[in-house]
């Protein structure tokens, strides 16, 4: 039971603030000596975290759904499916991914990367761009960037934010392009590993856990990070970045 807390806690804290969930899904067994949740658990874990998504932006998603009669929420729901294209590479690089989340030394370097992107993004000047005059080219670019973080150790959150500035969308409106576009992407993995565990003797009551504990702390992470996108932007997260990785490639 409390594995099953710990770990919906470390997804939902991780996979929205711009440290990397899949990341800390490695290196923080390996810094406790503990095994990591199989992969099943952890795509399930996802689907605690897509609730937490799903409930912050219930509003915008609502206008998707009625996207036919209204033109900003049918232009909003394009720019999410040209954005979601680039991802798609992941389903030929399966191997290639697994291989790198073995290897605590390369999560390590590729969460310095992630740091050092998020400290160039406080460099980033600010503007007011909202979603709704967002471009094809935007949503290929914070695509491509979210792409990225199919290797563990790189945040999509941070790589997708940090994006959305570079264009010119405010703080909040790149968590908002970046947050509603890691709805498929969260939602796929999640529903297929549960669907295949229904088939396989279904699901044990403590992963159920482990999904609410995510859920919830999920939720409360996207509006922690939205307020510090607001106040002081992305560099506190960068120096967490760089002191996990350090201690990463010093410890383990």
């Amino acid at each position: 039971m409390l594995d099953a807390m710990l770990w919906g806690l470390v997804q939902g804290l991780t996979e929205f603030l711009p440290i990397s969930s899949s990341g800390h899904l490695v290196l923080i067994p390996a810094f406790l000596g503990v095994e990591p949740p199989d992969l099943a658990t952890s795509a399930l874990l996802h689907l605690g975290t897509l609730v937490a998504v799903l409930a912050y932006y219930r509003n915008d998603l609502v206008k998707l759904v009625h996207f036919r009669r209204d033109p900003a929420a049918r232009h909003i729901l394009w720019l999410l499916i040209i954005g979601t294209i680039p991802a798609t590479i992941g389903i030929v690089l399966t191997d290639q991914l697994s291989a790198f989340q073995e290897s605590t030394t390369a999560v390590a370097i590729a969460l310095l990367v992630t740091g050092a992107v998020l400290l160039v993004s406080g460099s980033i000047t600010r503007r007011a761009r909202t979603l709704e005059g967002a471009t094809v080219s935007d949503a290929l670019l914070v695509g491509a960037a979210q792409a990225t973080a199919l290797l563990p150790g790189i945040s999509r959150s941070g790589m997708t934010i940090t994006a959305g500035l570079g264009r010119g969308l405010s703080g909040v409106e790149a968590a908002r392009f970046s947050f509603l576009l890691a709805v498929p992407a969260i939602a796929g993995g999640g529903i297929i590993e549960m669907v295949d565990l229904l088939d396989n003797g279904g699901i044990p009551s403590t992963v159920w856990l482990g999904v609410l504990t995510a859920a919830v702390s999920g939720y409360l992470a996207i509006a922690f990070l939205i307020k510090t996108l607001v106040r002081i932007g992305l560099r506190p997260f960068a120096v967490y970045c760089f002191v996990v990785g350090i201690l990463a490639l010093v410890l383990l």
